[in-house]
């Protein structure tokens, strides 16, 4: 099968593709490197059923033509990271928005299968813990740019369900939920990989407000694989998955288990919202999934548990 991946360069897309490749897929991979790197694909370009093109979705002939050759595209390419968002606010509305409406466009004329990667950030700040699929979403002003994100991608859902009623195109929506695991930069505010490389170098670790905000992380295996179930079973068209781990902790505790499996001196400190980001930024309190509607459709089981996904990371960073 040809197998396109828009964003394939980046932390998840350079897995996935390594995946798809070694179950026999021929993958094509398109990515500005704007948020993606050259070295997360650089092992894949000696494989003569791997190609690459370092362009933008916005490029809509280049797009076109990828689109038309392949048989499913995985949609990753997308503005991603508080701070990136926060730091680019235009040019993260023209991609996310302007770039899945290119691939559903071109996906529709040729009819080809779609998997959309959406995010956790579209429930906003809610705090109906665990976040079920159909839930309602609860965003803050939009003088407040960090929700921009948040409804940029909303928009690519609607887009991508929108053509599956009206177009019968074969859609699958996945929320992910804090993916992390090697190959992922702290650069744009994933906290993981700025919490591992500080711990390391013995710098101070960071942690923005009160640090009692709760996350969960999921390795990029599990999720990789949860994509490439989902995109096989036909159950899975036309609708919406939450996708992650559902096991909780505090960025306080996290800072402080990072900490510990590295050996580090590193002093841990706390700093406000508005220091780190921008006056008036709103974070959520929590951030937890319903993983129920994607257990019963794929008997999906994460197989990492948060302690391996760190060891993981830090072995990367250590290399």
């Amino acid at each position: 099968m040809n197998i396109l991946i828009t964003g394939g360069a980046g932390f998840i897309g350079s897995h996935l593709a390594e995946k798809l490749l070694s179950e026999g897929h021929s993958v094509s991979v398109i990515d500005n490197l704007s948020t993606g790197k050259y070295s997360n694909i650089i092992h894949l370009t000696k494989k003569n059923n791997f190609s690459y093109i370092i362009d933008s979705i916005l490029n809509r002939e280049v797009l076109e033509g990828l689109i038309k050759k392949s048989d499913q595209i995985y949609h990753l390419a997308a503005a991603v990271g508080v701070k990136y968002i926060i730091d680019n606010p235009l040019l993260s509305l023209q991609t996310n928005i302007g770039g899945a409406e290119n691939v559903l466009e071109f996906a529709n004329k040729y009819k080809k299968k779609v998997l959309l990667a959406s995010t956790s950030e579209i429930y906003g700040k809610s705090d109906n813990i665990p976040f079920k699929e159909e839930d309602d979403r609860l965003l803050g002003s939009t003088h407040i740019s960090r929700w921009s994100y948040s409804t940029s991608k909303a928009i690519d859902e609607f887009f991508a369900l929108a053509y599956y009623r009206e177009k019968k195109l074969p859609v699958v929506i996945v929320r992910c939920f804090n993916t992390v695991g090697p190959r992922q930069t702290g650069q744009y505010g994933m906290v993981i990989p700025k919490f591992v490389r500080n711990a390391l170098l013995n710098h101070p670790i960071t942690i923005f407000g009160d640090g009692k905000q709760t996350r969960c992380f999921c390795d990029v295996d599990d999720v990789t694989d949860g994509f490439i179930k989902l995109m096989s079973n036909k159950k899975a068209i036309g609708e919406i998955f939450n996708l992650g781990n559902d096991i909780s902790i505090s960025i306080e505790e996290l800072a402080h288990l990072i900490k510990k499996l590295t050996h580090s001196r590193s002093k841990i400190e706390y700093i406000d919202y508005a220091d780190a980001y921008e006056e008036g930024f709103e974070d959520m309190r929590h951030r937890k999934p319903d993983l129920s509607k994607v257990i019963k459709l794929i008997d999906y089981k994460p197989k990492y548990n948060l302690e391996q996904i760190l060891k993981r990371t830090i072995d990367y960073f250590e290399e």
